[in-house]
């Protein structure tokens, strides 16, 4: 029997890529140090957590804090009752409602995975009213696995319609993590720079790299054409 899959999804991670929500991560961590009687954190500093998802994150918040280990059970449940809702601070990179809709018209399926929890992931999307533009939504916790492991992003190819035994999609992240998930599973992508990556580029593989969500639809064109 024939099977028809559908023409080259387009996967996105969510923090540090279409949006930058460090802040309101920072906010949130910030008070749980607070309500523990613990020094605050630089936003840089926070941004430099992010990535791993929420309890690696306060894997390295204790680590830096000096909070104790045992602690992180309800350090990560505190963190999580203020984050399923913290968007006041959250802005979507510019172009990327504009770059989301080019790419929808143009008939490239969306979605989302990355490895903030999925409660938290649909609250921003539907605080930016994107939501529905995706057609599958991966959280790092709607798997066992996380990025890096592919399975996350396997899983979001093949909700597309792409073959998931050999996905010939498209992922765009930010991240180191992002990088090795795509190299993992073993398909093309496309970096962008003004995100959460603490690794210079040239030292990523990746297919192409951009700084402005404008320049993505001709990038995502080029790499379907091959």
């Amino acid at each position: 029997m024939n099977v028809c899959f559908a023409p080259r999804p387009v996967v996105f991670d969510l923090d540090g890529t279409l949006i930058d929500s460090a802040p309101d991560i920072h906010a949130c961590v910030n008070t749980v140090l607070r309500m523990n009687g613990t020094r605050p954190l630089t936003l840089d500093q926070v941004r430099s957590f992010i990535g791993g998802g929420v309890d690696l994150l306060w894997r390295r918040v204790i680590a830096a804090t000096g909070l104790p280990v045992e602690a992180h059970r309800d350090l990560v449940a505190s963190f999580m009752t203020r984050y399923h809702q913290a968007t006041a601070l959250t802005r979507l990179y510019p172009h990327v409602l504009e770059t989301l809709g080019i790419l929808s018209d143009r008939g490239y399926p969306l979605g989302i995975c990355t490895n903030k929890p999925l409660g938290p992931t649909h609250t921003v999307l539907e605080h930016f009213g994107i939501g529905q533009l995706f057609g599958t939504v991966i959280g790092g916790d709607s798997l066992p696995q996380k990025k890096p492991d592919p399975a996350p992003l396997r899983a979001a190819f093949a909700a597309l319609g792409a073959d998931p035994a050999a996905p010939r999609g498209i992922f765009v992240g930010d991240s180191e993590f992002d990088v090795e998930t795509a190299r993992n599973l073993g398909v093309p992508m496309l970096l962008f720079l003004r995100g959460y990556r603490k690794t210079a580029p040239e030292d990523l593989l990746h297919r192409a790299s951009f700084d402005d969500f404008a320049q993505l639809p001709l990038l995502v064109e080029e790499v379907a054409a091959i």
